[in-house]
């Protein structure tokens, strides 16, 4: 199970998820929708939340999937 979220994030030209403060998971993926959903999927069956940032940097959406700690920010 993942110790944090699941970001997704645009670096080095290229689509990425990560686990907060932790390792990219997954590679590096040229488009957003693909990392997206294995992000997404990630998430699901980690039970944590998937945060997608948009190219800027700024969050786009956020997703919980089960049992991230309601008295986490954001």
């Amino acid at each position: 199970m993942a110790k944090g979220f699941i970001h997704t994030v645009h670096k080095r030209g290229q689509w990425i998820n990560g686990v907060e403060e932790g390792d990219e998971i997954g590679g590096e993926h040229a488009r957003k929708d693909e990392v997206v959903r294995t992000g997404r999927a990630r998430a699901q069956q980690d039970r944590t939340a998937h945060v997608i940032h948009n190219q800027d940097g700024s969050i786009g959406e956020r997703n919980s999937y089960g049992f991230d700690s309601a008295s986490r920010p954001g």
